[in-house]
């Protein structure tokens, strides 16, 4: 329950908030983690935006991140949330921390003592944020978007929990609509566009093979 007394100096604190900003918190690292996974071990992160209602991941990177590793890579963070991995923090000095194997952001200045954050075996970092007890309190975990940000990086969104559901339920209602409009099920939208395709590119030949008549017609 979120404190709403402001006596004594006290700060008020937005549970709800302060809970929807873990969520997407937590995926991050376990996108992170992801990443590296599927992309390689080049992959580093160059910037990141946590927000109740979506997550933003830049990250080293030189070329397109094709669908099928998109797949992967969305499949692998949702395989740690069904895992309901622990969500463990706690300080160490900072050279025994990295020693543990614990990623450090490139160029961040760290004090002695740091904030670890380890996810069961799959994500450990320093990091100072708000987090979950375990990956399961996620729910579920939708790639949003993928794009080139600066030469070298690139940038991914996301979603979590109750956001990512909704999201998915408007992809799933959109490709109905499209099926409905094409007469066709969603299983075979892909063909259905093909055909169409091939037959529009057949038109514009007999269309322009009838201008070229037309035209010696008239000469």
């Amino acid at each position: 329950k979120p404190e709403r007394e402001l006596a004594a100096g006290l700060l008020e604190v937005d549970g709800e908030r302060r809970e929807h900003t873990a969520r997407h918190h937590t995926a991050t690292h376990l996108l992170h983690a992801a990443l590296r996974r599927v992309l390689g071990d080049h992959v580093h992160q160059s910037g990141s935006l946590v927000h109740p209602d979506h997550l933003r991941f830049d990250f080293t990177h030189f070329q397109q991140v094709s669908d099928d590793q998109l797949k992967a890579i969305e499949e692998l963070v949702n395989e740690q949330v069904v895992r309901d991995l622990p969500v463990e923090t706690f300080e160490k000095p900072f050279d025994q921390a990295r020693a543990l194997g614990a990623m450090a952001l490139f160029g961040e200045k760290y004090g002695e003592i740091v904030r670890c954050v380890r996810i069961g075996d799959f994500s450990f970092e320093l990091c100072g944020g708000t987090h979950l007890p375990s990956t399961g309190a996620i729910g579920y975990f939708k790639l949003t978007g993928e794009g080139a940000v600066a030469a070298g990086v690139r940038r991914v969104e996301a979603l979590a929990g109750l956001k990512a559901v909704l999201y998915s339920h408007q992809e799933s209602r959109r490709l109905r609509e499209l099926a409905s409009l094409l007469t066709a099920p969603p299983h075979e939208l892909g063909s259905r566009l093909q055909g169409l395709l091939e037959e529009k590119r057949g038109l514009e030949k007999e269309l322009e093979k009838l201008r070229l008549s037309e035209a010696e017609g008239e000469v």
